[in-house]
């Protein structure tokens, strides 16, 4: 087991320390206040005035809630992911393997413990699914919005409002929001350039006021970048439209949004005992000789490199088209109406292109090819190129009532969602004489092997009132209701001889899941004009997963006995999540410490019914020996703290850190076939216990400013019964931006940027890919460090 590094024990240490000193002077420093001023919006910027302001706090929710603007968004890197920006929020982990944070496939999302399929995601109100790789529900941030049109993103570490529109925020919420038209007209050029050939162009033209309160924006994007450890080419091109019209009775907001992508990815590396492990393991292309020469005549890789074999080439193709109309009437001076319409179509399709003789995969080709060649069957190169192609055609409503009366602030909404999704998994030829490329769709299948077709409608119900009993002093209350009603087909079933222990077809059926009442309640006590203490306790739900054919979903069992013993017996993950806080912003003299804001959180969260894939117990004898199911395996239980401030030295200078201790542990062992996996009081695996963020920002002048971004995640364990882990890291970015100190008659507000990651070049394990067993785990390393260079400017 590795340890954390002494050099990153002292730099978390000296953090702390600072955190906690700052936080006493500012306590120091402080006299009673009166009656605190009128409530702030549901998200203020609570940095005093001429201040650099990093993350905004919320000052009327009941629970944790912070933000990032989309300002301080792209400071981390012009183009980033949304989510990656959340890194430098308390209690959050977050890893991927490219610099924008784009890649899904080694995509690592944790909060509190829970992790990114265990989290509700929005945009503008729109749900996102949970996020898994494989889609059936849903779409990346980034897929749905541009980043640069990105106006804030919102981390409640709860469960939540109890409004948002999702089936799997059990652990928090993630909301994005876009940014409106500008007021005045304006033609925005943004272009980056940097390391592995990459480079993202940008382009949005802003209507300005065209009269009658109304308004647009046009964007349009191309990314594209070198993979910095093996020859793939990442691409994205993508196009966003929004109008507004702000009237009198109300403002109407039409958004679309098209996104087409390509991502070629690497696998995991393997590590156990005896096997060789690489610290990159990507695949072949484009040397397609090298390809040849690296299997046997039968088409298996060297066997000294075991499972950690290399592909031909790996990737996933996304294209995507979303859309809502929402209206916000204005019914009276203290009533508001909201309704929204979305709609979203995927069409996307996951490629890997790998040896014939690997995994199993000659008994299932022989299931179909009986008695053949199977390397002649498939182009006789040696490789097969097997794709999951999806499906996602949804659509649905939100309609919200929020009124205020008197001293009650009155809230009822509404969310329905119909979904159709479908995952077909299919073989195709890699011909050695006309090798594919991952830039391209494969055409005529060999073997379509299952195909499945999941119909899924959701209705979720919510009714809240605040009620203000004093100027200071606020209650919440309030509930949800969260309705499923899944069915599932498979109009493409598998040969039963491709199936294992007997099998003779994959699951079709129905599951209805009702919760009516997932109640919340919180209060909010303004102690002072600077000083906020809050309370929250919340129920939630994370329905189950409606995709065939991959992930912990009932329609992906190995058998139809798996499936009807899953409905009769199986409940519904939920959380009961318990908070306690402090906000606190104010001016200070004390010296060269001039404000300080920032939150403290206290936290404990009751997981029940935590599901899991494992092997079935013999003793049910309705299963085929060997069959997979889906069960629960008891609870898991969280303590922890999170803390975030910023410590303003004057207008040139602030310091934000977030600092965060997380302890979540399993209540219970569970068996495996007949074996007990010994869980119980073992730490939830790839969440690290103690992590900090810093990020440094210094500006000497109106035309310059640099920050430095410090991101420290601790050790890690990678296997359920905690046997293995990886070790901890610190790593460092660096921004420096301004403006050109001229200006021309064509190019306006001429600003440049300089953005380095990893800048200390440090290398190790970023995230491991958790082991269920004990022995072994995958993981994905630490990229090294780049450059990249942006120029923008208004017309």
């Amino acid at each position: 087991m590795n340890v954390t590094p002494k050099s990153d024990r002292s730099a978390l240490r000296l953090s702390l320390t600072a955190i906690a000193a700052a936080t006493l002077c500012a306590s120091m420093a402080h006299a009673a206040d009166p009656v605190p001023a009128a409530e702030a919006p549901v998200v203020q910027d609570t940095t005093p005035p001429g201040a650099i302001a990093t993350v905004e706090i919320s000052t009327r929710k009941t629970r944790s809630s912070v933000a990032m603007s989309g300002t301080e968004i792209q400071k981390v890197m012009p183009g980033v992911n949304p989510l990656k920006a959340l890194q430098a929020l308390p209690g959050v982990s977050f890893q991927t393997a490219d610099p924008w944070g784009n890649n899904e496939q080694n995509l690592s999302l944790f909060v509190h413990g829970f992790n990114g399929q265990q989290l509700g995601y929005t945009m503008d109100g729109v749900p996102l699914g949970d996020q898994q790789y494989g889609n059936y529900n849903g779409l990346a941030p980034q897929r749905a919005l541009t980043s640069e049109n990105v106006r804030s993103v919102v981390l409640s570490t709860g469960a939540g409002d109890l409004g948002t529109p999702s089936t799997s925020n059990l652990g928090g919420t993630v909301e994005t929001y876009s940014s409106d038209p500008l007021a005045r007209r304006n033609l925005n050029l943004q272009q980056t350039v940097g390391s592995h050939k990459a480079s993202r162009s940008f382009v949005r033209f802003d209507s300005g006021d065209l009269g009658g309160g109304n308004s647009l924006y046009l964007s349009a994007l191309h990314h594209e970048a070198k993979a910095w450890d093996f020859n793939g080419r990442q691409s994205n091109d993508q196009v966003n439209a929004k109008f507004v019209h702000q009237g009198e009775s109300g403002k109407l907001t039409i958004f679309a949004n098209w996104s087409d992508k390509i991502e070629p990815n690497e696998d995991s590396t393997l590590h156990q005992a005896g096997l060789a492990s690489p610290y990159t393991r990507p695949f072949l292309y484009p040397d397609f000789a090298a390809a040849l020469a690296y299997l046997d005549a039968n088409g298996a890789p060297p066997a000294a490199v075991g499972a950690n074999f290399r592909n031909y080439y790996s990737d996933a193709q996304r294209t995507d088209k979303l859309a809502y109309v929402k209206y916000d009437a204005y019914l009276g001076d203290d009533l508001t109406w909201s309704n929204q319409y979305y709609f979203h179509h995927n069409d996307g399709v996951g490629v890997v292109a790998g040896p014939i003789n690997q995994a199993g995969l000659p008994a299932l080709f022989r299931a179909y090819y009986p008695n053949q060649n199977l390397k002649s069957v498939f182009g006789n190169s040696g490789y097969a190129t097997r794709t999951t192609e999806y499906k996602i055609n949804r659509q649905g409503a939100t309609s919200i009532l929020r009124w205020d009366l008197g001293a009650h602030r009155l809230q009822a909404g509404l969310w329905f969602e119909h979904n159709n999704s479908g995952a077909y998994r299919r073989w195709y030829a890699l011909d050695v004489n006309n090798p594919s490329t991952p830039y391209q769709r494969p055409a005529n299948p060999l073997i379509t092997q299952y195909g499945s077709d999941i119909d899924n409608k959701v209705v979720q119900f919510h009714l809240q009132d605040e009620w203000k009993l004093t100027p200071a002093f606020t209650v919440q209350g309030g509930f949800k209701s969260s309705l499923q009603f899944a069915e599932g087909i498979f109009p493409v079933q598998q040969l039963p001889a491709a199936l294992s222990g007997g099998s003779q077809g994959l699951p079709e059926g129905k599951i209805t899941t009702k919760k009516w009442f997932l109640p919340q309640v919180g209060a909010r006590w303004d102690i002072s004009s600077t000083d906020q203490l809050f309370a929250n306790i919340q129920k939630n739900m994370r329905q189950f997963v409606t995709y065939g054919g991959g992930g912990n979903s009932p329609w992906s069992l190995s058998s139809q006995p798996a499936f009807d013993y899953f409905k009769a017996t199986a409940k519904p993950e939920t959380s009961v999540t318990y908070e306690l806080g402090l906000r606190d912003s104010r001016q200070l003299d004390f010296g060269p410490l001039t404000a300080f804001d920032g939150q403290v959180t206290l936290y404990h969260v009751d997981f029940r019914d935590r599901q899991l894939a494992i092997s079935s117990n013999p003793i049910i004898t309705s299963f085929a020996g060997g069959t997979t199911i889906l069960s629960n395996v008891g609870s898991v239980k969280t303590d922890g703290v999170d803390l975030g401030a910023t410590l303003h030295f004057g207008r040139p200078f602030s310091f934000y850190n977030a600092v965060s201790y997380n302890r979540s542990r399993y209540q219970d062992s569970y068996l495996s076939g007949t074996t007990v996996v010994p869980t119980a009081g073992k730490i939830v695996p790839n969440t690290p216990e103690w992590m900090n963020k810093f990020i440094a920002t210094y500006k000497p002048g109106a035309d310059i400013e640099v920050q430095l971004q410090g991101d420290y995640v601790g050790k890690r364990f990678a296997t359920y019964t905690n046997d293995l882990g990886v070790g901890s890291y610190f790593l460092l970015g660096l921004n420096v931006s301004g403006k050109v100190p001229f200006a021309t008659s064509v190019l306006k507000n001429l600003r440049w940027s300089v953005n380095v990651t990893n800048l200390a070049d440090r290398k190790g394990v970023l995230q491991p890919n958790v082991g269920q067993a004990s022995g072994s785990y995958a993981t994905y390393p630490i990229p090294p460090r780049m450059g990249f260079v942006t120029l923008k400017a208004d017309i």
